[in-house]
């Protein structure tokens, strides 16, 4: 049975009162669906390159072909029903005490004397979104705070986390550009000052492939574990922009100029491997025992006395933390120019579209 006009209406209102963001995919469709239903199939001119959130639209609706306008109705009534089915259910978990419902985006446990945050949007490679970044915030000043010992942050599923989500900024409108802008370069800063500023022992367990700002911050942490599977790239000039998370001046630091300049300017990517001889991570560990052998020593490490290994923390880390805000402050002067650059606009777009013929 086909959805009849009067079942499209109450979908159209029902879209408006959904308390929760679907997330770019879903407005797009739902934009594309609505559009194929009232008024066919897309005849409109392709917009220039650069109105990226045009394109995003044309690119959605252009893509339904000639389905039937009576065929996009019923898809447009049954998604929207799916978000508000979704949606209801969610409200019905985030109302009852389970305190995983807390985050959205992560799963963090306690077990022991170790805090483990883990990312959680494993089909999105644990990429990170705006809300992702407010949540791992919010989760290191919990473990801050509690009684806790060490910190772990890790993955779930294949990727560690293949960096920021750029989807996010496909439907950023022109003349919200300049604010969101503005907006990300604190929301950067404030994030990489979580790290900085940790009192706790942090360690990262890196159960996959990282890319950009999981890679970056690897230094910020006081222990780097990985399986052997895992790789490290920074692709900051094929995206327009520049490092981050005080990586200028930790990777040099640590790995020499020269193969810093390799990773950060030309965007190498390293094997598990190479990461451990250049001195990003701590050690290695065969894939099929990786979690076994990570976790047993944890455990170990867990026990030893935790005022004596935190005053060591801060004896080791406190004279570079001025140094550290400093250098996290110019990164992200930096980046500000870089993100209303040509070269970083036309950047993402193309690598946006490539996703798309994915």
């Amino acid at each position: 049975m086909r959805a009849s006009q009067e079942d499209f209406e109450r979908a159209k209102g029902q879209v408006k009162l959904l308390k929760e963001d679907p997330g770019n995919e879903v407005k797009l469709k739902l934009y594309a669906l609505f559009k194929q239903a009232t008024e066919g199939p897309c005849t409109s001119p392709k917009p220039g390159m650069l109105d990226f959130v045009s394109k995003a639209k044309w690119d959605a609706w252009n893509a339904l072909g000639s389905l039937p306008k009576d065929t996009a109705r019923q898809n447009y009534v049954d998604l929207v029903s799916s978000l508000v089915s979704s949606q209801s259910l969610s409200q019905e978990k985030t109302s009852s005490n389970d305190k995983k419902s807390e985050y959205e985006n992560l799963v963090v446990t306690r077990e022991g004397n170790i805090t483990k945050i883990m990312l959680n949007r494993p089909t999105k490679k644990n990429s990170i979104n705006v809300k992702t970044y407010n949540e791992i915030m919010q989760a290191l000043e919990a473990a801050g705070k509690d009684d806790s010992f060490l910190t772990v942050i890790t993955g779930n599923g294949d990727y560690y986390s293949s960096g920021n989500d750029l989807s996010q900024f496909a439907a950023v409108l022109p003349d919200e550009i300049e604010k969101r802008i503005k907006d990300s370069s604190m929301l950067l800063r404030k994030f990489v000052d979580h790290f900085i500023d940790f009192p706790k022992p942090l360690v990262a367990v890196v159960n996959g492939p990282a890319i950009g700002i999981p890679v970056t911050l690897l230094p910020l942490f006081d222990l780097v574990y990985a399986t052997d599977r895992a790789t490290f790239q920074t692709p900051f000039a094929q995206l327009g922009q520049s490092p981050e998370a005080c990586s200028s001046y930790t990777f040099p630091k640590i790995m020499g100029p020269v193969k810093a300049v390799e990773m950060l300017i030309f965007g190498k990517k390293l094997t598990a491997r190479e990461a451990y001889a250049q001195g990003l991570v701590t050690e290695v560990f065969p894939d099929s025992t990786f979690q076994k052998e990570v976790w047993t020593r944890l455990k170990a490490y867990s026990r030893l006395p935790a005022q004596t290994v935190m005053a060591s923390k801060q004896l080791l880390r406190g004279f570079e933390k001025e140094t550290l805000h400093r250098v996290n402050f110019e990164e992200c002067t930096l980046l500000c120019e870089r993100w209303h650059s040509d070269d970083c606009i036309n950047a993402i777009i193309n690598f946006m579209n490539r996703k798309s013929k994915l």
